[in-house]
């Protein structure tokens, strides 16, 4: 047993009797100590009193009188976006609930939180028991990642916000007209995860420094389909089975999901039957097929065809996945 992610709060979470995620004071009380919300030497006297407050009570109301005397712009429109977050996070008994129905509607809290929210509900469906491979594949589904092809034909993921921080320490200015211009910098200055260094991983699962390779046959993108089994096992309450897949079976093909914008896209033009762009092809990384253990959990309809999933990156060479696609876009035969 390890444990990983400590800084995302999970542990300050309640559980339910059914397994679940219920938000605590002390879990609302992590999420003021965010570097948006803790004071700041500038801070006046009214931002550090309303802190303060909260911290002492995360669950009382706040108005809008009492947000204009922050004297700070920006301090202010920091509270109003934690206070709407508290407010999304408290929709439903549990933090599942309260997820689903962030997407089931505009969502109008920033992308940090969703992926702060993300993080924690996947340290709740990998519990103690994970591998450090499955770790790391998780943080593809709430970290943007950097995309590096190599000359071999390896395609290596590694994480964006670090890889830019690396090259920032490593070349500074230059660094910047390089991501600039479309070049992926170099992951030769990350570890690459292994049998190995695997044990390691746990003291720095915080650093979000080491890199995997998304190769068909390589331990992460096995350990990606066994997140995503156990992401919507947790979720929807159904067994289903993910592969990596080389091709699309057109004669079974009626249902796919998009795990990211870009795939998303590439699959609703090819299931349309439109010509895509050359370039957007290259751009797509991984196609997968999931199949439910229980067909008739499945609208009638595809009950008994696989479901086609695919991740692609973007022109810069970012993969940006979205584990809700997971949740809301899948053929079930009942609504979650």
């Amino acid at each position: 047993m390890h444990d990983f992610w400590p800084g995302c709060g999970w542990r300050l979470l309640q559980r339910s009797d059914d397994g679940q995620l219920v938000v605590t004071d002390d879990f609302l009380r992590n999420l003021l100590l965010r570097p948006e919300l803790a004071p700041v030497a500038e801070s006046c006297a009214s931002e550090r009193a309303l802190h303060e407050s909260l911290l002492e009570q995360p669950r009382q109301e706040i108005d809008a009188a009492r947000l204009k005397q922050l004297a700070d712009e920006h301090a202010r429109s920091n509270y109003e976006v934690w206070l709407r977050f508290r407010s999304r996070l408290l929709a439903r008994p549990t933090l599942e609930g309260s997820y689903l129905q962030l997407f089931r509607a505009d969502v109008d809290v920033p992308p940090v939180l969703v992926h702060h929210l993300t993080q924690v509900l996947l340290r709740q469906v990998l519990g103690d028991d994970a591998t450090a491979v499955q770790a790391r594949a998780a943080e593809m589904l709430f970290r943007s990642q950097r995309i590096a092809i190599q000359e071999d034909g390896q395609v290596m993921a590694a994480d964006e916000e670090t890889v830019e921080r690396q090259a920032q320490a490593s070349f500074g200015g230059i660094a910047d007209l390089l991501r600039q211009a479309g070049a992926t910098p170099r992951t030769a200055e990350l570890d690459v995860l292994n049998e190995d260094n695997a044990g390691q991983y746990w003291d720095r699962s915080e650093a979000h420094d080491f890199v995997i390779s998304l190769n068909h046959g390589q331990p992460a993108l096995a350990a990606l389909c066994q997140v995503i089994e156990r992401w919507v096992r947790h979720f929807l309450a159904v067994e289903v089975r993910v592969h990596p897949e080389g091709e699309i079976d057109e004669e079974r093909w009626l249902w796919h999901v998009g795990l990211d914008a870009q795939a998303s896209a590439v699959l609703n033009a090819l299931y349309q039957g439109e010509d895509i762009d050359p370039a957007q092809g290259k751009r797509m990384l991984c196609l997968f097929r999931l199949e439910f253990e229980e067909p008739s959990l499945m609208l009638p309809q595809v009950a008994g065809h696989p479901v086609y999933l695919a991740m692609a990156m973007d022109e810069a060479n970012r993969l940006r996945l979205k584990p809700q696609n997971l949740l809301l876009n899948l053929p079930l035969a009942r609504q979650v």
